[in-house]
């Protein structure tokens, strides 16, 4: 009896101090060009993570049937997903999109309705995508994000990420998504000043072309921003995914990034 007793403390424990486990990934035109067998590697690649961020879903017809299909998949492996896709974004001077958010129903509820940033739609060209999420009743909103290019500079949007917090102060913001700029950059400077740090550090996470000297990522790119007074990050990685295939070509035909995840734990 006092072990059962002990076994089911222990149970306790571990459900409740469990990390939440988020990954983000730059899925690349994910729409009616994925095939099904595609959608299908995406899902095993995903399915062990508790929310997924997923940018570049096509904003035209194909792209919100890809994310339908991609939960449907994900469903099929052992945990009940749902998700939100969110509206076109509305900058006009670069490519439209949507983003997506998906999670395991068992781990976190969805609180609220998911919204596209209103305020600054003019000034950021794929204005984020919130969502917020509670776990062991604490709340965090991701905020998604994918960066207009770097030919087209943009830190001109990121700057104006500072402002953020202050503009939700009830929420417990988590930046994450592909910012086309490296955390080194002083766009960044204002985020950090007031608490905010990068899960990764000098991490590339876009291929190449073609792999040489066993070196097949350029870019530093995609990155999670958290709130250090309020997230700690227990554990983060990427997933070099273009392994599992003979070149980079082929693996571009899933994406042209890594996923990049966290563990938080949320203070």
């Amino acid at each position: 009896m006092k072990s059962l007793l002990c076994f089911v403390l222990l149970l306790v424990f571990s459900a409740t101090f469990a990390q939440l486990k988020v990954i983000s990934w730059n899925v690349e035109n994910l729409g009616k060009s994925k095939s099904d067998s595609t959608i299908t590697y995406i899902a095993n690649t995903l399915k062990e993570y508790d929310v997924i961020a997923l940018q570049e879903v096509i904003a035209g017809y194909g792209g919100a049937q890809a994310v339908a299909k991609l939960a449907d998949e994900l469903n099929r492996k052992g945990s009940k997903w749902d998700y939100v896709i969110s509206d076109p974004t509305t900058g006009s001077a670069y490519k439209t999109e949507r983003y997506a958010f998906l999670w395991k129903t068992s781990k976190v509820k969805k609180i609220g309705e998911a919204w596209l940033e209103k305020k600054y739609s003019q000034e950021i060209d794929r204005e984020p995508y919130y969502c917020t999420f509670k776990y062991n009743e604490k709340t965090v909103t991701l905020v998604n994000f994918h960066a207009i290019t770097k030919s087209k500079q943009p830190e001109t949007e990121i700057k104006y990420f500072k402002f953020l917090p202050s503009e939700y102060p009830l929420l417990n913001l988590l930046f994450i998504g592909d910012f086309n700029c490296p955390q080194s950059h002083t766009v960044f400077n204002p985020l950090k000043k007031i608490g905010y740090a990068s899960a990764f550090k000098n991490q590339k996470t876009t291929l190449k072309r073609e792999c040489k000297k066993e070196i097949c990522l350029s870019s530093e790119f995609d990155n999670i921003w958290y709130n250090t007074s309020k997230i700690k990050v227990t554990k983060f990685d990427v997933i070099h995914f273009y392994k599992d295939f003979k070149t980079l070509k082929s693996a571009g035909e899933i994406s042209d990034h890594i996923p990049i995840w966290v563990e938080i734990s949320l203070n």
